[in-house]
C-alpha cells in the first residue's frame, strides 16, 4: 500500500511537470496573428473548421479543422463568421484567443 502511494505520488508529480512545460512553450514560441471564415462548428468534436487566410512564416491558406484553446467560444461562433486569432509556430491545431470580427459597416456592441 505504501509503495503505491509513493508510485502515485511521483506519477502525479510527473504529470505536473508534464504539463507546466508544456503551458511554458507555447508562451516562448512566437505568436501569429490568424484571420479566416467559420466554415463549420462541431460542438460535439469540440472543433472548428475555418478558411484561413495566408499566415507568412506559419502556414499558406487553406481550409483546415482545428481546436480552439477555449471550449465556450465553439457556442459563440456559427458558419460564417469572419474571426481573429492567435497560432503558434509549430502548433498547427489549436487557435488561441479568437474572436468574432462584426461584420463591415456594424458598431461594435456597447459595453455597458
Amino acid at each position: 500500500m505504501r509503495l503505491r502511494s509513493r508510485f502515485m505520488t511521483l506519477v502525479a508529480a510527473i504529470l505536473f511537470v508534464g504539463f507546466s512545460t508544456a503551458y511554458a512553450q507555447q508562451s516562448d514560441k512566437k505568436a501569429h496573428d490568424f484571420k479566416g471564415k467559420v466554415e463549420k462548428v462541431d460542438a460535439k468534436a469540440k472543433t472548428v473548421t475555418v478558411n484561413g487566410e495566408n499566415v507568412p512564416g506559419w502556414m499558406a491558406a487553406m481550409t483546415m479543422t482545428y481546436a480552439v484553446d477555449k471550449d465556450a467560444v465553439l457556442a459563440t461562433l456559427k458558419k460564417g463568421d469572419e474571426i481573429t486569432a492567435k497560432v503558434y509556430e509549430g502548433d498547427f491545431k489549436t487557435l488561441y484567443d479568437v474572436q468574432v470580427v462584426p461584420p463591415k459597416g456594424t458598431a461594435p456592441p456597447d459595453k455597458k
